[in-house]
């Protein structure tokens, strides 16, 4: 568990849509094997250190006739944003995906100072 040393507590969310990979025939449609796609997210306001971020599939449009393989997860998470992570394999086929995201942190106060 986390504990937070401040009474401000900052809440950020959103969405995006990672890819629509169909109509370009691109390779999360069209190819195979291990595939991942990456985005860079900002938060709208800097923490005071890295808060935790939970992502999620809020839409997944896959092909019906092969296997539905997903993963999903926020890397490389610091004050500013993280990078959302969509992964498959396998022969699966993803037309296209949105994620959603929240991130529980704590924020400075505006009259902390930083001095070194």
């Amino acid at each position: 568990m986390r504990r937070l040393n401040s009474h401000l507590v900052g809440i950020d969310q959103g969405q995006i849509v990672l890819f629509e990979d169909f109509e370009t025939d691109g390779p999360m449609w069209a190819g195979t094997g291990p595939r991942e796609r990456r985005s860079r997210i900002t938060f709208s306001e800097t923490y005071r250190n890295a808060p935790v971020v939970y992502a999620s599939l809020s839409m997944w449009d896959m092909d019906q006739k092969h296997n539905m393989r997903a993963d999903i997860a926020a890397e490389n998470i610091d004050e500013t944003g993280f990078e959302l992570v969509f992964r498959t394999w396998g022969d699966t086929r993803v037309a296209r995906v949105r994620a959603g995201w929240l991130a529980i942190g704590e924020l400075a106060r505006s009259d902390e100072w930083d001095l070194y």
